[in-house]
């Protein structure tokens, strides 16, 4: 069983991602309207753990953050990331070949790679494009700071807010503000494979 409430903050050590990954999830937690004990059996944790992540308390492991990410609706794999503005220097994360954390959502299956290094400002992931029209996303997708997107296989259209929609095939990469909506949807036989890498702004 994983140990909860493992890692407790001490000293001048990251000051400043766990207050920023309790912020967001207590803002989460009331905008759903729900107790600590509501919010800590949707994740499937303790009340006094749940509180204590909320008031950077203690630093929880990835597990525990994904947990809470999918109770309280908060599925953007931005939300991964933390403030990233601890001062560590020399620090290293590994992922064999298909050993991700997987988040499975409607249209996209990600692989979120080197997740257990949560102190950081980009995140890496490979996602399968499982949407075939664009009827299938409830909403845009949007959220802060910039990302790029690398095809590793198939093909498929980007779509978004302010631009025609963009065909892109196997090579092909694209740069862009995660501000803005956008989308993604498969159109060759096989659901397209990307390589997308998260920078927090």
């Amino acid at each position: 069983m994983i140990d909860e409430t493992q890692n407790v903050v001490s000293g001048q050590e990251e000051p400043d991602e766990g207050a920023a990954l309790g912020r967001s999830i207590r803002d989460a937690r009331r905008a759903k309207n729900w107790t600590l004990e509501e919010a800590g059996q949707a994740a499937g944790i303790g009340r006094s753990t749940l509180s204590k992540i909320e008031n950077n308390q203690t630093k929880p492991s990835f597990d525990i953050v994904r947990r809470l990410t999918q109770a309280l609706d908060m599925n953007t794999p931005q939300l991964f990331l933390q403030s990233g503005q601890a001062g560590i220097a020399g620090r290293r994360d590994f992922t064999p070949k298909g050993q991700g954390e997987l988040q499975d959502t409607p249209t996209y299956l990600h692989e979120l790679l080197c997740s257990e290094l949560t102190s950081k400002r980009m995140l890496p992931y490979l996602a399968t494009i499982k949407a075939r029209d664009v009827s299938e996303f409830e909403t845009w997708i949007r959220h802060s700071g910039e990302e790029f997107m690398f095809v590793l296989s198939g093909e498929l259209v980007f779509v978004s807010e302010h631009y025609r929609a963009l065909p892109m095939k196997t090579g092909d990469s694209l740069y862009y503000d995660s501000g803005m909506g956008h989308g993604c949807i498969s159109t060759s036989k096989e659901d397209a494979v990307v390589l997308w890498v998260s920078l927090k702004s």
